[in-house]
């Protein structure tokens, strides 16, 4: 039977329409396909895998303006300073955190809370629910009625009216106690963070304590009734040496990652740094290579096996860009590094909570600490050296010559970076 001359019309468009789904099919079940391997061959790995201490560089000090600085690598000391503060307490608490794990380092928190909101200190506690899925709502549920608890939604209620305002994860790591003493940084509550992984956070005690007050403050006060909020209070000086830098989804407000750019666009002798998930964008990515084609000593310290292995593959991808840059990648091969930190040219560091990924600069609750000081960025810079003896430093010729399958898992990745 002959086809009429509509069905004639029509046959080209469907052809088209056919082959433009069957593109669209195609671009996303190769990426599915190498996600779903990368991700089995890790669980395989896994078998057998034993978990390792982390090294532990030590605890360093400085002091910038009015400000004592502490910065912790070792979990153990930082949970134990926390704690010493929280019971120490006289007026208020604010904590933000991420990971919050139901073991007994977790109960260590959640009795030290509680007993400073029984001697009457206002506690403020806001965490994430996406991050806490897989912990039982019966370990939060022994928080006392006199403790302000929010638990940040996967989904917030008004995701319709703006998916990017109402979807951010709560990945901010920060604890304020009296207003005069912070701590902010990459650890997790969680046993297997102080003895597995290593990572970086800082105490501040003194002026510098207000822009971390005023980060929890901003998060907590969103769509509040007035007497819900926290007041108000006037910072110490206008323009100081420790600034604060922090992702606030709901308002679209995204400073870190522009804190980044600006402090790199100023090298003119070396950016280091350190991220457990190196994933950026193109502007973070041209100017770092922009860096080190003028000269600037780069370099990109990231853990040989993260957490998350789908964030190592598609990370490699832009390892060969880095090296014919110049930029030299050191890969942490002792144990899990989730540190987020850079130092620049001597006088420039940050120490935070957002990594140099897609998901913190451009969606997730993060924040970062800005400091401009000589004396404290040589501390960052021991820190980094320390940990660089963990490290094999990755040569072109060397990347250059991995395996085809590698190569092509890498390629079929790329349509995930702006996912991760």
């Amino acid at each position: 039977m002959r086809p009429t001359r509509l069905e004639s019309r029509q046959a080209p468009k469907r052809a088209l329409l056919n082959a433009g789904f069957l593109a669209a099919g195609t671009t996303f079940a190769v990426p599915a396909v190498a996600a779903a391997s990368v991700v089995t061959l890790d669980l395989v790995k896994q078998f057998g895998r034993r978990g390792r201490k982390a090294p532990r560089p030590g605890s360093f000090h400085s002091r910038v303006e009015e400000s004592e600085m502490k910065i912790y690598t070792d979990g153990s000391s930082l949970y134990d300073d926390m704690i010493g503060a929280i019971d120490s307490a006289r007026d208020s608490i604010l904590m933000e955190a991420y990971i919050w794990k139901n073991d007994e380092v977790g109960q260590r928190f959640i009795d030290a809370f509680n007993a400073a909101a029984q001697r009457g200190v206002e506690v403020y506690l806001i965490y994430d629910g996406f991050a806490n899925l897989v912990v039982p709502d019966s370990f939060y549920r022994q928080f006392s009625e006199k403790i302000h608890v929010f638990r940040l939604p996967v989904i917030r209620r008004r995701f319709w009216k703006g998916p990017l305002r109402y979807t951010g994860v709560n990945h901010s790591k920060i604890l304020v106690v009296d207003d005069s003493t912070a701590f902010v940084g990459g650890y997790n509550i969680g046993s297997l963070y102080a003895r597995q992984w290593r990572d970086t956070h800082l105490r501040v005690t003194g002026p510098g304590v207000w822009g971390l007050r005023q980060s929890f403050v901003r998060v907590w006060n969103e769509d509040r009734d007035p007497e819900e909020q926290i007041d108000w209070i006037p910072p110490h000086g206008w323009d100081p040496e420790i600034r604060v830098a922090a992702n606030l989804p709901v308002q679209l407000v995204y400073p870190i990652r522009n804190m980044y750019l600006q402090a790199f666009e100023r090298a003119r002798d070396h950016i280091w740094v350190t991220t457990p998930y190196f994933i950026p964008d193109q502007q973070i990515l041209r100017v770092l290579t922009e860096a080190a084609e003028r000269g600037v000593d780069v370099r990109v310290m990231v853990p040989e096996d993260s957490n998350h292995v789908l964030a190592d593959w598609v990370s490699r991808g832009f390892f060969g860009q880095l090296l014919d840059a110049g930029i030299s990648i050191l890969l942490y091969t002792t144990s899990m590094t989730h540190s987020k930190i850079a130092t620049v040219d001597g006088e420039w560091s940050t120490v935070g909570t957002a990594n140099i990924d897609r998901l913190s600069l451009t969606f997730n609750y993060e924040t970062n600490v800005e400091i401009i000081d000589p004396g404290f960025a040589a501390e960052m810079e021991k820190i980094f050296q320390s940990d660089a003896e963990h490290c094999e430093v990755l040569s072109s010729p060397e990347w250059r010559d991995r395996h085809p399958v590698a190569r092509a898992t890498e390629a079929a990745l790329v349509p995930l970076r702006p996912l991760l």
